[in-house]
């Protein structure tokens, strides 16, 4: 008898003990900083990016961001969705993802006003939002990381400035502005950083037009008309992006306009640099979108264990309310810091230099020493 109950007795101490091992690496442990918690959770986290059209989303955030996850949790999921330029779509997203169980959004909306109501959804279900890249215009927000966005539209109309004036283009002159897409608070921004520097610059807007979703497409057909209106007159490009960027360049070699006006970018995309290196397309900024990537991956992360660090500093949505946010600081790019910036990052990869240096370009390359 005394045998059996000192047996019973180490068999319920070990059904304890695996209890607690069990409702430890299920609960999680460790602090905000970002450390590695590699198996210390099973929950779900959403990531929903807004379109396709945008490169940028499915070979950098998503991949980023992923591995982030993986190397800090390895029991994490990460379930992804892609609104694809649908806000609507967006919305459905969400609420699967909701319905699915997550324990934290990271949402970059399709359309910021619409979007507030994936945060209500989501915190009427105690589940976190994180605004990812772009602001969405909602009280309820939990963090924002992103770029100082005005800043962006500041380094891209001072660079189109600078170098109007370094080519002796005259004081009066018209510069066509493609800013992003009237769906996005970043756009706004861009437009408010960029309208900082032109307005005072002494060059005159010729025409402006917000491209709806960022659509290239729209873009090109926009400038098409652009320059069937004023042809020569047209003596620079403000783009807000690459995709814009490109769409104009291609409207503009369609008319046969020589040479090319210095046309603007953003998000260093593969073919941009590649158009800068040929010498289509001016500049870019470049946003280092792996750190910011991975910044949301920590903190949704944090959010699982019910951590809330600070943000570095706050900014007001739309609406004015102060969201706790984390901003990085984006760079001009032009063919001249190439090699010192995306190749030295490894933006596309280990072999950046090749992936940007085919045959097309290889002359370029040697001559900006990209390698």
């Amino acid at each position: 008898m005394k045998i059996a109950t000192k047996r019973a007795v180490i068999a319920s101490a070990a059904i304890l003990l695996t209890a607690v091992t069990l409702t430890a690496c299920s609960n999680g442990s460790g602090n905000s900083s970002g450390g590695s918690t590699s198996g210390a959770s099973t929950a779900q986290i959403g990531l929903l990016l807004p379109d396709s059209v945008t490169a940028r989303y499915e070979a950098a955030d998503k991949p980023f961001f992923e591995a982030k996850v993986a190397e800090l949790c390895s029991g994490c999921k990460v379930l992804y969705a892609n609104a694809d330029g649908d806000a609507s779509k967006q919305q459905q997203q969400a609420e699967s993802m909701l319905t699915q169980g997550v324990k934290v959004l990271v949402l970059d909306p399709f359309d910021g006003e619409a979007a507030a109501s994936i945060v209500g959804e989501a915190k009427a279900k105690n589940v976190p939002v994180i605004s990812y890249d772009r602001l969405i215009n909602s009280p309820d927000s939990n963090y924002y990381i992103s770029f100082d966005n005005e800043k962006v539209g500041q380094l891209q109309a001072q660079a189109l400035v600078d170098k109007l004036k370094k080519d002796g283009v005259a004081s009066g002159s018209g510069i066509l502005m493609v800013n992003g897409s009237p769906t996005d608070n970043n756009a706004t921004l861009f437009k408010k950083g960029a309208h900082s520097v032109i307005d005072s610059s002494g060059f005159k807007v010729l025409a402006e037009f917000d491209t709806p979703g960022w659509d290239p497409a729209k873009a090109q057909d926009w400038v098409s008309g652009q320059v069937s209106q004023f042809k020569d007159q047209i003596k620079g490009v403000y783009a807000a992006n690459d995709g814009t960027g490109g769409g104009a360049i291609a409207a503009m070699k369609a008319a046969n306009l020589n040479p090319l006006p210095p046309v603007t970018g953003q998000d260093a995309e593969l073919a941009g640099i590649q158009r800068i290196l040929s010498g289509d397309q001016y500049m870019t900024v470049y946003k280092a979108i792996k750190p910011e990537a991975e910044k949301a991956a920590e903190l949704a992360i944090d959010l699982t264990k019910g951590n809330k660090p600070k943000g570095d500093t706050t900014v007001k949505t739309a609406g004015g309310a102060e969201i706790q946010s984390f901003l990085l600081t984006p760079v001009a790019v032009t063919a001249d810091n190439i090699e010192s910036t995306v190749v030295k990052d490894e933006f596309y990869g280990s072999d950046s230099a090749a992936k940007i240096c085919t045959a097309a370009y290889k002359a370029a390359c040697d001559k900006y020493g990209v390698k």
